[in-house]
């Protein structure tokens, strides 16, 4: 089944390499009777990209997931698509079947959520590919933290100040009453940056439509920095 849903996306992916370019990364060792992977890495091709923050990390090492089965049959089914210009990642086989990002450097989070848009109608015009939605409860995900939308919108922010002792704890603790979250710069369970870097975003996911989470970050990194610039 891994290796159907990793062969009915690649449709998707030429569509969006006609118009992004960019590449399949895959780690299917082979696609069975069908043959050999084209998209297949090398170890040392996977580390590269997994060290780039481009690729996730080997989900068979992370006992959490694995003993709630979303780490089975691994390499199988797993990889994931980058377009030339490095902003747009589709992952496929982690946590969720698929993962769609949209990153930019800047402030212009309306531009970065007009370009996840247009993958997403992509994606979505694929015939055979269709996500599990509750008319009530919105998407369905392997994660009850991302039900709802299933979005994720973030920003990564200077706070020198807040994170003066190295750690991310007095962030937490300012983040928390404006709604928002805070992570490393690879992600949850990853350290700060050395110069204070974070990784900020809206904790709601669920009963809040996807342009509210957009106005949230706006207008809880506004008074995050207030914070920040005032110590």
């Amino acid at each position: 089944e891994r290796i159907k849903f990793e062969q009915n996306m690649l449709p998707a992916f030429d569509q969006l390499k006609e118009k992004y370019g960019g590449q399949v990364h895959s780690l299917t060792p082979d696609f069975g009777d069908i043959g050999a992977n084209p998209n297949l890495l090398t170890k040392e091709e996977y580390q590269k990209l997994v060290d780039a923050h481009v690729m996730f990390k080997d989900m068979d090492a992370d006992p959490y997931l694995k003993s709630a089965g979303i780490a089975s049959d691994w390499p199988y089914g797993r990889g994931c698509w980058q377009s030339d210009d490095k902003m747009r990642i589709i992952w496929f086989g982690e946590e969720d079947q698929l993962r769609i990002m949209c990153m930019k450097k800047g402030s212009d989070l309306l531009d970065v959520f007009t370009n996840l848009n247009e993958m997403l109608e992509t994606v979505e015009s694929i015939d055979g590919i269709e996500f599990a939605k509750d008319e009530n409860y919105g998407y369905v995900t392997s994660c009850p933290s991302n039900l709802g939308t299933g979005m994720r919108a973030s920003v990564h922010v200077k706070i020198p100040n807040l994170t003066k002792d190295g750690t991310d704890t007095k962030a937490k603790d300012v983040c928390k009453p404006l709604g928002l979250s805070v992570r490393g710069t690879g992600g949850e369970h990853t350290p700060i940056g050395a110069d204070g870097t974070v990784d900020i975003s809206p904790s709601a996911r669920l009963f809040i439509k996807e342009k509210e989470i957009i106005g949230k970050l706006y207008e809880g990194i506004e008074k995050l920095m207030a914070i920040e610039n005032a110590l």
